[in-house]
Order: C-alpha cells, then sequence, then structure tokens
C-alpha cells in the first residue's frame, strides 16, 4: 500500500506487563482518540531471537538482557497504526520511556509502574517504524481502509461539506 504525503506508520506494542495488567483496550482507546488508524493488531510471544533483533540497537547496554527477559516472558499486542505524523503522535500519547518522568495523560504517566515494564513501545521514527513493521507483520497482514471521521482527524484532508 502507498500512503498518502505525510502519513507514516508505526509499530506499537503492548508490553507483556501491560497485557498482564489488561490495559489493552486502554492503549487502542488513546491512539484511536488521537486521531490514528489501526491496520494491524495480533496478540503473539515473541521469541529470543525476534527480541534480539527488535532491540539489537541496546546490545551492551545494562537494561538489554532484562528488557529482553521482560518482552518473552509473556504474550504482548503487536499493533500497526498509521496516519500523518504517526511517529510523533504515537510517542507523545506514549510519554517519557521512564514513567516516573512521563507526563499525566499520557500512558507511561497514568500507567506506566517502572523500567522496562512500562506497558508499551512504539518506534522513535519513520524509518524505524517500517523496519519494526517488518519484523511483526507481512504485508497481508496488514488492512488498507478509510475510516468514515478520516477528513475531520486530519488522517484524509479536508473534510467534504456538509
Amino acid at each position: 500500500m502507498v500512503l498518502g504525503v505525510g502519513w507514516e506508520r508505526t509499530l506499537v506494542l503492548v508490553k507483556p506487563d501491560g497485557v498482564q495488567r489488561g490495559l489493552i483496550g486502554e492503549v487502542v482507546v488513546r491512539l484511536e482518540r488521537r486521531g490514528l488508524r489501526l491496520a494491524g493488531i495480533k496478540l503473539m510471544r515473541i521469541d529470543g531471537a525476534l527480541a534480539e533483533r527488535q532491540y539489537a540497537e541496546h546490545v551492551g547496554k545494562p537494561f538489554y538482557a532484562e528488557l529482553v527477559g521482560l518482552m518473552t516472558a509473556a504474550p504482548v499486542v503487536a499493533m500497526v497504526w498509521e496516519g500523518p505524523s504517526a511517529v510523533a503522535l504515537v510517542r507523545s500519547t506514549m510519554g517519557a520511556t521512564d514513567p516516573v518522568a512521563a507526563a499525566p495523560g499520557t500512558i507511561r504517566g497514568d500507567l506506566g509502574l517502572a523500567l522496562p515494564a512500562n506497558v508499551v513501545h512504539g518506534s522513535d521514527s519513520a524509518e524505524r517504524g517500517e523496519v519494526e513493521v517488518g519484523l511483526f507483520f507481512r504485508a497481508e497482514e496488514l488492512v488498507d481502509w478509510r475510516g468514515a471521521l478520516d477528513g475531520w482527524t486530519g488522517a484524509g484532508g479536508v473534510p467534504p461539506r456538509s
């Protein structure tokens, strides 16, 4: 699928702590309310090899082993969100990585407890989003659709005249 001008796709994972705490719906609702469009979703277990590919940039950092351990401990919900400036919108909705520093009103600020169990993961750039989406989803698993409200959320240009 070819995305519209200014459109991005980004990966969001509800981490095992978020799944275990029953926060999947809360994460989905917050991203929908931002005007983003869900293009793919699945409940899955991340194996060690996938976790290592996902977090390869953190190899050698003190938190790497704990992060891989967390991500392979229980199921995650993998999602692809799309829309204009999707990466920036998701990241501002998630809040700072450390829940203690995350602003109230953000997912991590309201729901996160500690690192690395901070409820969600989101791609940090449009380029990384493309890579991460490819790690978790095949092209045929993503749905191309238009929402009835796209024009009102900025997702589809100017809304039609009424």
